[in-house]
């Protein structure tokens, strides 16, 4: 996932809340300009931003989902149909005989303490043509 500093881009980094706010290894839903989001913080205080819609069953519940690991890779299991997803790519891991779908990352960047997130742009191939918010 692409990390921006403030300011730096066109498109603003909104404030979402601070890295103190949120559990380790949990996940927790913002709504950031009118789209719901999803947001983990890992042990190393990383934190990913994923689209909040589970791409498989389309409920908005991906911050329920369980986070873990796979070798290197940080990962959040959806609590619907327990597909995993990479939560640096968004990429689906095991994809249980169904058609691979992803969910879309939006760049995060911690600065003093604040949590910010900038959407990432619709991209059509995320949840096979569906829009993902």
């Amino acid at each position: 996932s692409a990390v921006v500093a403030p300011g730096s881009d066109a498109e603003p980094l909104v404030p979402v809340c601070r890295l103190e706010d949120l559990s380790t290894e949990r996940g927790v839903a913002a709504l950031v300009a009118g789209s719901q989001v999803a947001l983990f913080r890992t042990f190393d205080d990383t934190v990913f931003a994923l689209q909040q819609r589970d791409p498989y069953s389309g409920a908005n519940v991906m911050s329920r989902g369980i986070v873990g690991s796979r070798g290197d890779v940080p990962t959040v299991a959806s609590p619907m149909y327990k597909q995993v997803f990479d939560l640096r790519t968004g990429a689906c891991l095991d994809t249980q005989g169904k058609e691979p779908l992803s969910v879309r990352v939006h760049p995060v960047a911690v600065t003093d303490g604040v949590v910010f997130v900038k959407l990432a742009p619709a991209d059509d191939s995320v949840g096979a043509g569906k829009d993902p918010r």
